[in-house]
């Protein structure tokens, strides 16, 4: 059993919510994946889908940084039937892409990563959604939808995960619950999302460790994430305010969580996610190249 390192495009700021503005200075894919590789990663997050390229050039740009697909972030309205279905090309359009990989025979195969697409009382509501929550039929639907989608994936030679996201549906440890009782996909668990979610990272793992196919790792400043939840900030405060930071400034039990990890004999992906926000005019790549080595070093002694 092992552990494999990848990256991701979320933390250059390269995500579905950055804005458009010409104002902006993105780094390109290859970039990214240069990046990635000089500092020891050998996997990559797709980022918004067709970032890398797809099919052929996907395959060759990902060959040039001796990088492989580790998977990527769909996210679908799962909660309602009619938008869900108008929704579903999407999907396979995200499955072209992961697919396209597969005749280079990866030694990982990558996992397409569901999540639900909340509402907008949700996604004004980080940490819970003040309240508003799913019924019964809400959760019916849901876990319905999730199973069609997850069959989408398997009828396309790989496995599904499905990520507890801030601001939709499937967040707080109770909906990650429900979600694994009414499913049989597995988690993505991620520690800054579980963190923002009202979670506890060493709780949350021993409860869920047996569903957990993939990991998205982030250090995050706790109690800075909590006072922009209470001022009623959303998302985007939450990542332009500094709430993920490089490992071991925030408050993630490091040691003790991969320790344990390890000892639990996890074997996939980890996902290196340190989620920025892009500032109008700021080049952030000297920094992100920085604090991608910094992470990467501090996981040696694990993966």
């Amino acid at each position: 059993m092992s552990i494999t390192v990848a990256g991701a495009p979320v933390s250059f700021g390269v995500f579905e919510l950055t804005p458009d503005s010409d104002d902006l200075v993105l780094p390109t894919a290859d970039q990214v994946c240069a990046t990635l590789r000089d500092t020891g990663y050998v996997g990559i997050d797709s980022g918004p889908i067709g970032f890398l390229g797809r099919g052929a050039e996907l395959r060759e740009r990902l060959a040039r940084y001796d990088l492989e697909l580790c998977g990527g972030w769909v996210d679908l309205p799962f909660s309602d039937d009619a938008a869900f279905a108008a929704a579903l090309p999407t999907l396979d359009a995200a499955l072209d892409v992961f697919t396209a990989v597969l005749e280079t025979n990866p030694s990982r195969l990558p996992l397409p990563t569901l999540a639900d697409s909340g509402d907008a009382v949700r996604k004004a509501n980080p940490g819970g959604g003040a309240g508003h929550t799913l019924d019964a039929d809400g959760w019916a639907t849901l876990a319905r939808n999730v199973a069609t989608a997850a069959a989408r994936i398997r009828d396309r030679g790989i496995e599904p995960t499905f990520h507890h996201h801030a601001c939709t549906f499937v967040e707080t440890p109770d909906e990650v619950d429900r979600f694994l009782e009414l499913t049989d996909v597995d988690l993505t668990f991620d520690s800054g999302h579980l963190l923002l979610g009202g979670g506890d990272v060493l709780t949350g793992w021993r409860r869920w460790r047996d569903r957990i196919n993939h990991l998205h790792l982030k250090d995050v400043r706790v109690q800075l994430a909590r006072d922009i939840v209470a001022r009623k900030g959303g998302m985007i405060d939450v990542w332009s305010g500094g709430t993920f930071v490089p490992f071991g400034d925030g408050d993630l039990p490091m040691a003790t969580f991969l320790d344990e990890v390890l000892t639990d004999g996890f074997d996939g992906w980890l996902v290196v996610e340190q989620d920025l926000y892009p500032q109008p005019g700021v080049d952030s790549l000297p920094q992100v190249r920085a604090d991608h080595a910094r992470n990467r070093e501090t996981l040696r002694a694990w993966a």
